[in-house]
């Protein structure tokens, strides 16, 4: 495994996945309303495509790196320690930050234009900010899942990037429409809500940076095992924990299903072709 020949790739294709909140900011601009059937549908074939990756090509991809080093006993067990670590980091991290300010918190675009008739234009710069903040704080260990994931593999990379676009566009929304109201400034609102996304692709070079000194070619195939493992960990709990329960919350559970369903299949059939 050359970790250093897909860099470029993994590096866009984490850019991409980050600064697709831009595209939140866009649509809060020209809608007047959320269009709860689009969001629940996307919401959920982004957690499809994350669920079944995780479980059908990561984790078993994670697993198979270490039991390439040790036997299969501990390489079983290393892998499912990695895979709950992964869960346990990005759960703490969803705790530390307030339902308020969490982006994952269900907020429509209407709700917000309500919410500047009240004209606490402080409050609702706080809200935008703050919001930002948690967008960069979910984001980071995002980032890493997906450049790790592109170097390891570009075909699966893309995959997981267009899954995380997809589950960012909402954040794009909850930053920038507070903003826009506070300040009525377009500008302000959009490139804010496009900047909360840099944290992906800082976390991506962040991760680089602190893995390739560990790495040798002695413990290459363990490095790789125990982050493929947590990151499978990372995505089940995000698609568990943040994108199905928002895309039932937008009232169509029904149709966040048939988004799951329909994610999982892109994928199955997209590993099987490529």
């Amino acid at each position: 495994m050359e970790l250093n020949s897909n860099f470029m790739t993994a590096f866009l294709l984490t850019l991409f996945a980050g600064l697709s909140t831009g595209i939140g900011s866009l649509i809060a601009f020209v809608s007047k309303q959320t269009n709860t059937k689009l969001l629940s549908i996307a919401l959920g074939f982004s957690a499809g495509v994350m669920i079944y990756v995780s479980f059908m090509e990561i984790l078993p991809e994670g697993i198979h790196s270490l039991e390439n080093h040790f036997d299969e006993k501990l390489g079983n067990l290393y892998g499912v320690i990695a895979f709950f670590s992964g869960i346990a980091i990005i759960a703490i991290i969803d705790k530390l930050i307030p339902s308020f300010e969490n982006p994952h918190e269900v907020k429509k675009i209407e709700e917000m234009d309500d919410a500047s008739k009240a004209k606490d234009f402080r409050k609702l710069y706080r809200m935008g900010i703050m919001t930002a903040l948690a967008v960069g704080l979910h984001n980071f260990p995002e980032g890493m899942a997906t450049f790790i994931s592109a170097l390891n593999d570009p075909s699966l990379g893309m995959a997981i990037a267009i899954a995380i676009a997809i589950h960012n566009i909402p954040e794009g929304i909850a930053v920038s429409v507070p903003i826009y109201y506070a300040t009525k400034s377009r500008s302000k609102a959009f490139w804010l809500s496009f900047l909360s996304g840099l944290a992906e692709p800082i976390g991506a070079l962040l991760g680089y940076l602190i893995i390739i000194p560990m790495v040798t070619p002695d413990n290459l195939e363990v490095v790789m095992g125990v982050i493929l493992s947590a990151i499978a960990g990372v995505m089940v709990f995000i698609s568990l924990d943040e994108l199905l329960p928002t895309a039932e919350e937008y009232g169509e559970h029904h149709l966040s299903i048939y988004g799951l369903v329909a994610g999982m299949g892109v994928m199955a059939v997209s590993l099987l072709l490529f």
